[in-house]
Parts: C-alpha cells; structure tokens; sequence
C-alpha cells in the first residue's frame, strides 16, 4: 500500500526572499534580464530539492512567478491590453509593464498598471486581467512548459500547475469600452489552454493541476457548469495527460454535485477551510477519481494536528482505498512563510513548537502519508507532534481572566458614538475649519534607505535610543513641513517609526509574538511579516501618543492625524490562534484600540484614522456566511472608535476591494470621514455610491500608489470631477488611494503637489459655480 504525498504550491520568494532581491535589482537596472532568469532558475532548483529531500511524490511547478500567478496565467494565453502591445517592448519589460505600470517622460510613454484585486480572502493581491471584445487569444508564454522541462532534468517527479481557464476569465473585467462578459470568451480561449497542454503532454507530463478557485464561490450553475464541461471536455482530447482539479479556501458546497461529474482524474478537496464538504465528497465523487486530500493548513502557521487529520485521512481510504488518494496541503503554500529554521534562538521554544511554516508543513504531509501506511515509521514524528499540540492547549500563557472579562461586561453603550452624524459634523467643521475638498494622505510616506539603515543601526546597538529618537523626530518634522508648505489641509506624521502597519501594534500589544524572517508576499515583490496571535490581546501601555504630540507640535496649525490600525485588519494580517472564535480576539484587539483612540483625543489630537483595509477581504467566501462577519466585524470597529466626543473626527480607510457587497455594512461602521481606494478600479465605487447612497464624508483615491508613475493634473482632475457627480461638495475629500510607504519622495512629491492643485481648481470652480 502506498500513499502519494504532495502540495499545491510552495513560496516562491525565497528563504531570504531572493527573488524580492531579484526583481528590484532587475527594475533598478543593476541586474541584466538573464540575472534574472539565471537566479530565479537556481531559486527553482532549490525549491524543488527542498521538497524532494522531505519525500514528496510529486513537486509542484508552475507556481513560481516574477509577480503573480494570475498574471502569469493571462500573459501566457495573450491577455495584453493595447495600450502595452504599443509600447515598443516584449517580454519580461511588457510583463512588468503590466505588473507596475510605466512612465519614461523622455520617449514619451505613460500607461498605468492592471487593476490590483485581493485574492479571494487572502492578503494575496493579484492583478486583473482585461478582456475586450476584439480579445484574440494566443500561446504568447510557454513558461510552465519550460519550468516543467527543467524540474524533470533535475530527476524530479513534477506536475504542472497552470489557472484553468473558467476561473482567469471569473476573475478579469471587461477592458474599457467593452461590453462582452470575459466568461463569453470561453470557447475561443480553451484551445489555446489544449495548445499549451499538448507542450506538456509532449514534454513528459501525467499529471496536470488545474487550479479553479471560483469553485469555493457561490456560482450559477446554469452559466458555469456548461462552462467547466466544455473546458474539460476538450482537455480531454490531449492524449496522455491527467487532471487533478483543485479549489480551495471553502468547501466546494452546491457546486460539488457537478464538480464530481466533470471529466477529470482527480477532485482536491480543502479539507481544513472545506472540512464540511467531506461526506458529501465521499459519497458523490466516482471512485474511479483520486480524491486529494487537502489536511495540512495552507493559510496558517499552527502546527498540525496529525492524530487528528489522521483519523480524517483514515476515514478516506476506507472508503476510496489508499492507491486512490493522495495527502496534499490545503492550498498552496504561498500564503506562510519559508522555514521555522531561522527562528531557532529568535522564539523561544515552547512557542517554537507550536509552529510550523512552509518547510515544515511539507514534513506534515509525509509524515501524514507514511502513518496511514505504517503509524509505527513514523511514532517518534507523531508522538513529539502530539506533545507540541498539547503544550499549546495548556499553556498558561494564552489566556488571560481580565481580558475575557473586560469584554464579556460590555453592554451596547460601548457600540455607539454620542450623537449621530449630521450633529458630529457641524461640530468637526467648528473645531478643524477646514476648506471644501480637503487634502489628506492615508499615513505612511516613503521609508528611505536612510530610514531602514537608521532603524538597522538602532536594533543592532550602534544607534542609542535617544539617537534614533531624534532621527526620528527630524524626519517626522521634515515630512509635516514638506505637507504644509505643499498645500495639504489635514496631515500626517510619515510612520518612520513603522516597519508595518500591523507589526508595529502587534510588538506594544500582549498576546502577540514576532518572527525573525517569517515574510509572506503581499504582491509582486512586496513582502510582510505578519504577527503571530497566540493568546489573549490587551494594551499594557500607549502606543503611539508619543509621536502624535510630537507631530502635532510641528504644525500648529493644521491638524495632524493619530494613525492606527483597525482590529478587522490587525486580526486578518496576522496568523491568528484558532482555539477561540474570531469575534472574541478582534473584540479583545478592538479594547486595545479604544483605549488608545481615547488617550490620543486626550492628547489634543483632534482627527484619528482608524484604518481598515482589511474588511472586504474577511468576508467570507460564501454568501450565507456573510451576516454573522459583518455583523461581528461592524461591532468591532465602532468598539475601538466610539470612545471620543463629538468633536473628534474618526476617519478611515478601506483599499484594493470589491465594495458593493459590504456597502450597507461600511455606512453602518458610523466613521465620519472615509478615503477609499478607487483609481485602479475604473471608478466602480461610484456604481456602489449610486446604488447605496453614503452620507458621510469620503475620499476616493485619486492616483493608484502601487505603481511608480507620477499621475498629471488633468487625470486625477477628470477623476474628481466625475466624483463630484456622485458626492456633495461639503463630503468631498482629495487623497491617494493608499499609504506612500513605499514610493520614493520626488515621485510622491510630484504626485501629492498635482494633487493640491486639483483641489484648489476645484475650490474655485465650486466658487464660481455658487457665487
């Protein structure tokens, strides 16, 4: 009897993220193209013999990419939009194009970047094909064949991993002007997936993984079963090879009925966030289909709870038989970090134990295998796993008796601002005196290479903390200066002092531990390091009211705004404890908030920023889960803000998400002032402003900060004017999308200042217009 073991996918960026490294020092031109080829090759290789060494089956390929996996997918079928087919380059710099956008004034060139989207409910962003109504579908990449050739020159057992085509057109939109439904494209697109699919077969594949995540949403079987047939249908007809269909994140629900009789060899099942499908699973896919079994969680960095799954992977070869199932992760691996190795000295050990990254989860899938084989191969593994998992549940250190009760006492007061909005903000107009469409930035400006070597120094001994201090305070007064003199109305202190917006909480917050090199990729080449939450949270002292005075002192007069991050966001960008509910820990992360919200109005400051960028991407996949999220995630927002007097404006931000569907919930988070992300998106927030109405005040961003391109004056001013439409003058607010962390100043400089001048025009249009 023997058990196949394999994942989905492994991280691509490396255990020292070499290939962030690769990619910046290929678009700052001090790398050629074949450096990049040749050090993203070797990445490959590594990653590969990693998983070999642990004894997978089957190593996954394809999963690898210079930016995101969707893009990957569009570039290789001919998914270019005009505007970069006209640009005189090709390949990786049309690529990156895409990716970034691009702007060189002296050829005359200016296109922005795809639109960004979160990926499912991840913190993953992928970027968003276009489909017009002229797409012409070709086999413009071969890039999965070649990785393909390479894993299997090196001896390893590979399979290919490519975005099946249902799901790319899902997740891409109609190119502008267009009017067909990316999914009406399908028959013309499928044969070019069979083009690349023969290249496979013919390259010496069996098996071939097609990731179809839309599986996991709620979707129309009248549209999308036909639509999956026909795909598979003529799959089919490429000799040789075998599917293994995938979907992850939830359970697979009404669409497993149909998913079961598609004409594929193998059905993945997530069996961690999809755990409920399982029966069902069992008793509807034919057994003639390898069932993978998806026991190791993909998504968070818990150890595994082998005698657990093992019970699970036992109950599914009693009915299938073991030659027909297989021991997979979740999802892919993309979503933790590398390894626990360079942690050894950083965590302590208890907490060491309770962990496991990519590295280890890869030994859980085979130790998981081996043990429903022969457990006694494997006790030493299974025994020690066991002691780990019990050394967590009783650990002293997660629970803390105050801070359970603190929030079990609230009563609904805690819920509620003092006077409801049209009362709020005639007293905020008195106290801020603000012009008609204020100026703002969402918080962060650009951390420098003088900033990150400041910070370097201090955490090594060669800075003092009173040096560092006063680094900091120099480059906080610079940056409040450079906005005042620039025309900005209400400002920010630049979060120099932030290495992350939701790190920096996590290390002042109990309850929370750190990583040493535990970094995710956020998109393309940006990374995070995301929190650990192992117990009860709670503030032992003020985070950020320091600073904020600090700040404010530099500009007496113009506001500064306290920033701190919401609970949604600190709970969804951290990997979080699974023994509780998520409700209790944001409510116990939003007290933490409260209470520093009212310090910081103690402290004089008279605007605070909430931010909650986070919020769309925690709701959950399927639409019957929707209310109780919403319902909790509200709660805890206006648990951490409605501490303060009337006075005081709360603002805060949402970013990179589809906006419809929680609209309703947004209007009831009772925020006085919200800026929201809305450049890249072709303004379809105003479709939700037309749809729902919001009475408060709001900034739509005005120029998309993830790609370096300076915005003109007549764009972002074509933007506002179409906003006006949808928003009264007296709610109208003028900001970027997003935080400018990680832009270089000239470029911010040169945006923000075309930013004020758009405002001002527009103060004096609005003039003249109701003069």
């Amino acid at each position: 009897m023997s058990i196949k073991s394999t994942i989905l996918g492994f991280p691509r960026m490396g255990s020292d993220r070499q290939l962030k490294k690769l990619v910046e020092g290929f678009w700052a031109n001090k790398i050629t193209e074949q450096d990049l080829i040749e050090g993203s090759k070797k990445l490959r290789a590594e990653h590969w013999a990693l998983q070999n060494q642990y004894g997978l089956t089957q190593v996954p390929v394809g999963d690898f990419s210079y930016y995101d996996q969707v893009l990957d997918a569009a570039f290789t079928v001919g998914i270019i939009p005009e505007r970069y087919q006209q640009l005189d380059i090709a390949g990786t710099q049309a690529y990156f194009a895409m990716a970034r956008g691009l702007q060189d004034k002296s050829i005359n060139v200016d296109v922005p970047s795809l639109e960004m989207k979160k990926w499912f409910d991840t913190n993953y962003h992928f970027m968003v094909p276009e489909i017009s109504d002229e797409q012409r579908f070709t086999l413009h990449s071969t890039k999965v064949v070649e990785e393909f050739k390479e894993a299997r020159a090196l001896g390893y057992s590979a399979r290919p991993v490519i975005l099946g085509p249902v799901s790319l057109l899902a997740l891409s939109k109609p190119a502008k002007g267009s009017s067909s439904k990316p999914l009406s494209h399908l028959a013309s697109l499928v044969p070019v997936y069979v083009e690349l699919l023969g290249q496979l077969a013919a390259a010496g594949a069996e098996w071939v993984q097609v990731d179809e995540p839309i599986l996991s949403l709620d979707l129309d079987a009248t549209t999308y079963q036909p639509a999956f047939e026909q795909t598979f249908a003529e799959f089919g007809k490429v000799s040789g090879l075998k599917f293994l269909l995938t979907s992850y994140f939830d359970r697979l629900g009404d669409n497993l009925a149909w998913a079961a009789t598609l004409p594929v060899h193998g059905i993945h099942l997530d069996l961690v966030r999809g755990e409920a499908d399982l029966e069902a699973a069992l008793a509807t896919i034919p057994k003639s289909k390898i069932i993978s079994a998806g026991l190791i969680n993909g998504r968070n960095i818990w150890k595994a709870n082998l005698n657990k799954q093992l019970q699970v992977l036992n109950k599914v070869i009693a009915v299938r038989g073991a030659d027909n199932v297989w021991v997979n992760s979740s999802c892919s691996l993309l979503h933790v970090p590398h390894s626990l190795k360079p942690e050894v000295g950083h965590l302590d050990d208890e907490t060491l134990g309770w962990l496991s990254f990519a590295e280890e989860k890869i030994e859980e899938v085979t130790v998981l295998a081996a043990a429903a084989v022969d457990s006694t191969t494997v006790q030493t593994q299974l025994q020690s796993n066991a002691e780990k998992v019990a050394s967590r549940q009783t650990s002293e250190r997660i629970t803390r008796p105050a801070v359970q009760q603190r929030l079990a006492a609230l009563d609904r007061s805690f819920y509620t601002r003092k006077a409801p909005f049209t009362e709020r903000q005639q007293l905020q107009r008195a106290a801020l005196k603000l012009p008609i469409f204020p100026t703002t930035t969402i918080g962060s400006f650009p951390q420098t290479a003088e900033v990150r070597k400041a910070r370097a120094q201090f955490r090594k001994g060669a800075l003092s903390k009173d040096q560092y201090s006063e680094f900091l305070d120099a480059e906080t007064r610079k940056c409040i200066e450079w906005q005042d003199q620039a025309g900005l109305d209400v400002l920010v202190h630049g979060e120099f002092e932030r290495t992350d917006m939701v790190e920096f909480f996590g290390e002042h917050l109990e309850g929370f531990v750190f990583t040493k090199k535990g970094w995710v990729q956020s998109y393309g080449s940006r990374c995070v390091k995301p929190p650990v939450i192992y117990g009860d949270v709670s503030r032992p002292h003020a985070m950020t009211v320091d600073v904020a005075k600090f700040a404010q002192s530099c500009s007496p007069s113009k506001p500064v705004k306290g920033m701190l991050t919401g609970p949604v966001t600190i709970l969804k960008w951290s990997f979080v404890r699974d023994d509780q509910p998520l409700s209790q820990t944001a409510g116990q992360i939003a007290l933490a908030i409260r209470d520093e919200v009212v310090d910081l109005e103690a402290a004089g400051i008279k605007v605070i920023q909430v931010d909650e960028p986070a919020i769309r991407e925690g709701l959950p996949l399927r639409k019957a889960d929707y209310a109780a999220y919403l319902e909790w995630s509200v709660d805890v927002f206006r648990l951490a803000t409605t501490g303060v007097s009337n006075q005081t404006q709360i603002h805060t931000h949402f970013c990179y998400s589809d906006f419809n569907e929680i609209f309703t919930a947004i209007k009831s988070l009772d925020a006085d002032v919200i800026t929201i992300e809305n450049s890249k998106s072709d303004l379809k927030l105003l479709g939700a402003l037309e749809t729902h109405g919001y009475a408060a005040e709001i900034g739509p961003g005005l120029y998309d900060i993830h790609s370096p391109r300076v915005p003109s004056v007549e764009e972002m001013a074509a933007r506002f004017a179409a906003l006006q439409k949808y928003i009264p003058a007296e709610n109208l607010w003028a900001n970027p999308d997003c935080g400018l962390k990680t832009r270089g100043w000239p470029e911010v400089k040169e945006s923000l200042t075309n930013l004020v001048a758009v405002a001002i025009a527009a103060r004096s249009q609005h003039a003249q217009s109701h003069a």
